[in-house]
């Protein structure tokens, strides 16, 4: 079916009807994701970056083409907690505690938080959240929401991590604290990670290789490996290698 512990994408190809019109989404998509690995997504506006990772989910269903996550098709390996996901908007529910959110999916997925205290404290101390475990949502920044959205993501201790966008709503100074949270985290986790980025210096920032996709329909033209060592330090923004990479990844978004 696929990699145990990765991503799997062959031949996957998606069009949708609106309007009695069908638009071609994706075509021929092959992807994989070694298990433990970052890989980023980058493309232009509805070049069908979200929806792999919806399809990945089993949120929606490919029109043709194969896709295993864990080795399992994605609605079962997203029901039984092996998949983690966070998206741009936080989504935390407002009448929850930090806490409670943070165990949201244990919840969805019926199984008893118990066995998960030391897991969930573990989790919001590991995004920086220490003492916030009782705040309300309302009492947080964007910032700290998204730090919760992370911890819930991973609080079934998930094979496979998706992300879509989700510093997108940022500034560009939160933004990077975040990406160095991240890097943190996931060296922590190790889960196999996908992220859905508009951002290059995110990308290269954080992935082991970025898949560059162009629209019309959606497709990977090129596959870039970020040869960069761990764990990358704030000051890797400003230094040559890592401008070199963004110039490629910039060529290979024009077409070049």
């Amino acid at each position: 079916m696929g990699d145990p512990a990765g991503i799997s994408l062959r031949r996957v190809s998606k069009s949708f009807e609106a309007r009695g019109k069908l638009t071609e989404a994706l075509r021929e998509v092959n992807l994989a994701c070694a298990p433990g690995s970052f890989t980023a997504l980058i493309g232009p506006s509805g070049c069908g970056k979200s929806t792999i990772l919806r399809l990945a989910l089993g949120l929606e269903t490919a029109s043709g083409g194969e896709i295993a996550v864990a080795g399992k098709p994605p609605a079962e390996a997203t029901g039984g907690g092996i998949t983690g996901v966070a998206f741009q908007d936080a989504a935390l529910l407002p009448w929850r505690s930090v806490e409670a959110n943070v165990a949201l999916p244990l919840d969805v997925l019926g199984r008893d938080r118990k066995p998960y205290r030391d897991k969930i404290a573990e989790l919001i101390e590991l995004v920086g959240l220490a003492g916030y475990e009782h705040a309300l949502p309302a009492e947080l920044s964007g910032g700290m929401r998204q730090r919760v959205a992370i911890a819930r993501a991973l609080v079934t201790r998930p094979e496979v991590l998706f992300l879509d966008e989700p510093f997108g709503a940022l500034d560009q100074i939160l933004r990077r604290q975040m990406n160095i949270e991240l890097q943190r985290i996931w060296m922590e986790s190790r889960a196999t990670t996908l992220l859905v980025t508009h951002g290059i210096d995110e990308a290269v920032f954080l992935a082991d290789r970025v898949v560059v996709m162009a629209s019309r329909p959606g497709r990977i033209t090129r596959v870039i490996d970020i040869d960069l060592p761990r764990p990358r330090r704030p000051e890797l923004f400003n230094d040559p290698a890592f401008h070199r990479l963004e110039a490629e990844i910039a060529g290979a978004l024009d077409g070049h």
